[in-house]
C-alpha cells in the first residue's frame, strides 16, 4: 500500500516499504492473530447450542443459517457507510464490537443466564462486523501496498488462513475438552482485541476520503458495489463464478460431515485429520502464486488455476470407509485446496487491480454479502437435496455442477488497470 498510491496517498512512513514495510506488518499480525482465534472457535456455537443449550439439529442448522443471512443482509448499508470514512477506525471498531459481542458469550454462561436468542444475536453481529471489516481491509491493503507487491500481500494472507484453518479447529477441539464450550469463544473475543491493537500500531496518518457527490449516503449507494462488479466485463465472470463455486464448496461440508461421520463410521479425529492435513496444499498455492503469474501472467494462472480447482469436489462422493476413504479424501481435499491457494490471491489482486480506491469498500462488502447468501441458500437446498436423493447423490450432484463453472470464467485478458473513477479517487 505507496511514490503516490492508487488511492492518492503520498508514500509516507506508514507505507514503510510495501510488503516488507512497517504499515504492511502489522497488518499482516492483525489478521493473523484474529484469524487464529476465529479457526480455534470455529465449531464453538454449534457445541455450545448442543452440549449446553440442548439444541436439537433443526435448531444448530438455523443458528448457522440465521446468522450468516441475517448478518450478510445487515451489512448491506455498511459497504456505502465504509466508503467514505477512514478504514482503519472503521476496522477498529468492527474488531472491538466483536471482541465485546463474543465476551458476552462466556459471561453469560458464567452466570448460567445464555439462551439460545443471545447465540442468534451475536452470530449476526459477528456475521455483519466481519463483512465491513473486510470491506475496511481491502481498501487499507490497496492504500498500504503498492500494485507490484499486491500479490506478495494476498500471498500471505493466503498462507495466514490455510495455516489457522490447519491449526485452528484441533487446538480449538482440545481447548473444549479440557476447558469447556465457551473457552475458544473467549480466546477468539481476545484475538480481535488484539487485532484492533495491531491496526492502531499501523500508525502514520491517513486522511480522509473525499466525496464528490452529496455527504449523505443515499440509497443508490446500497447497491454500487454491485452495479460496478455487474458492469465489469472482467470482474463479473470471476464473481459470479467465485460465489458459486464457494457456495457448492461450502454447501456439501455438513453433508460430508453426516457421510463420513455417520454413514461411513469414521471417528471425529479421522475426519478433523482428513480436512487439516490437506491445509499444507494451500501453504503450497498461496506461495506457488507468485513464481507462476511471474512466468505465465496473471490472466493465464487465474484461469487455469480456476478450472482445477473443480476438478477435485467430484471425487468426494466415491469415498469410502477405512484407510482407502480417509486417503482419497486427504488427496481430494489436497488438490482442491493447493488450487485454491493459488487462485485466491490472484483473485484477490486482480480484484484490487481492477477497482478504483473509491469503491473498494462498497465492491468488496457487495461480494462478501453475495457469497454468504449464496452460501445460506445452497447449503439448505442441499440439506434437502440430502434428503430426498440421499448424501452421496447430493455430494456428487454439487461436484458435477461445479465442472460447468468454468464456463463464467474471463476468455481473454482485459486491460488491467480500473475503471474510470469518480474525481474522489483516481483509480
Amino acid at each position: 500500500m505507496s511514490g503516490v498510491t492508487e488511492s492518492g496517498v503520498v508514500e509516507s512512513d506508514v507505507v514503510g516499504g510495501g510488503a516488507s514495510g512497517r504499515g504492511f506488518g502489522w497488518l499482516w499480525a492483525a489478521y493473523a492473530v484474529s484469524t487464529f482465534g476465529t479457526r480455534l472457535a470455529f465449531d464453538a456455537f454449534p457445541l455450545i447450542a448442543v452440549l449446553v443449550l440442548d439444541a436439537g439439529p433443526g435448531r444448530v442448522a438455523a443458528l448457522a443459517a440465521a446468522g450468516l443471512a441475517v448478518g450478510a443482509v445487515a451489512a448491506v448499508p455498511l459497504g456505502p457507510w465504509v466508503e467514505f470514512r477512514r478504514k482503519r477506525p472503521v476496522m477498529i471498531a468492527t474488531d472491538l464490537v466483536r471482541c465485546a459481542v463474543l465476551l458476552s458469550v462466556p459471561l453469560a454462561y458464567a452466570f448460567g443466564r445464555l439462551g439460545f436468542a443471545q447465540l442468534l444475536v451475536v452470530s449476526v453481529v459477528v456475521a455483519a462486523a466481519d463483512i465491513t471489516f473486510r470491506a475496511a481491509a481491502g481498501s487499507c491493503l490497496k492504500a498500504l501496498v503498492p500494485p507490484r507487491e499486491l500479490l506478495k500481500a494476498n500471498g500471505r494472507f493466503e498462507a495466514t488462513t490455510w495455516t489457522a484453518t490447519m491449526l485452528g479447529p484441533p487446538v480449538g477441539g482440545a481447548a473444549i475438552g479440557l476447558f469447556g464450550p465457551v473457552v475458544t469463544v473467549a480466546a477468539d473475543a481476545v484475538s480481535h482485541l488484539l487485532s484492533a491493537l495491531g491496526i492502531r500500531a499501523i500508525g502514520g496518518g491517513e486522511p480522509h476520503p473525499r466525496r464528490a457527490e452529496a455527504a449523505r449516503l443515499r440509497a443508490g449507494d446500497l447497491l454500487e458495489g454491485w452495479r460496478f462488479v455487474l458492469a465489469s466485463p472482467v470482474l463479473r465472470p470471476l464473481f459470479l463464478n467465485t460465489v458459486l463455486v464457494n457456495a457448492l464448496i461450502m454447501a456439501t461440508a455438513p453433508l460430508l460431515a453426516v457421510l463420513m461421520l455417520g454413514e461411513l463410521g469414521f471417528a471425529p479425529w479421522q475426519y478433523g485429520l482428513a480436512f487439516a492435513v490437506p491445509c499444507v496444499g494451500g501453504l503450497v498455492g498461496s506461495r506457488l502464486a507468485r513464481p507462476l503469474v511471474a512466468r505465465f501472467g496473471e490472466h493465464r494462472v487465474l484461469v487455469v488455476s480456476g478450472v482445477l480447482r473443480v476438478c477435485w469436489p467430484a471425487g468426494l462422493a466415491f469415498v469410502g470407509p477405512g484407510t482407502a476413504g480417509l486417503v482419497l479424501v486427504m488427496v481430494v481435499e489436497f488438490g482442491l485446496i493447493t488450487s485454491v491457494g493459488v487462485y485466491n490471491p490472484v483473485l484477490a489482486t486482480r480484484r484490487l487491480e481492477l477497482t478504483p480506491a473509491d469503491r473498494v469498500a462498497r465492491t468488496l462488502s457487495a461480494w462478501t454479502i453475495s457469497g454468504k447468501l449464496t452460501t445460506a441458500a445452497l447449503t439448505a437446498v442441499w440439506g434437502l437435496l440430502a434428503g430426498l436423493t440421499g448424501t452421496r447423490t447430493a455430494v456428487a450432484l454439487a461436484g458435477v455442477l461445479m465442472l460447468a463453472t468454468p464456463l463464467l470464467l474471463p476468455r481473454r485478458r482485459q486491460a488491467s488497470g480500473p475503471a474510470p473513477a469518480r474525481p474522489a479517487g483516481d483509480g
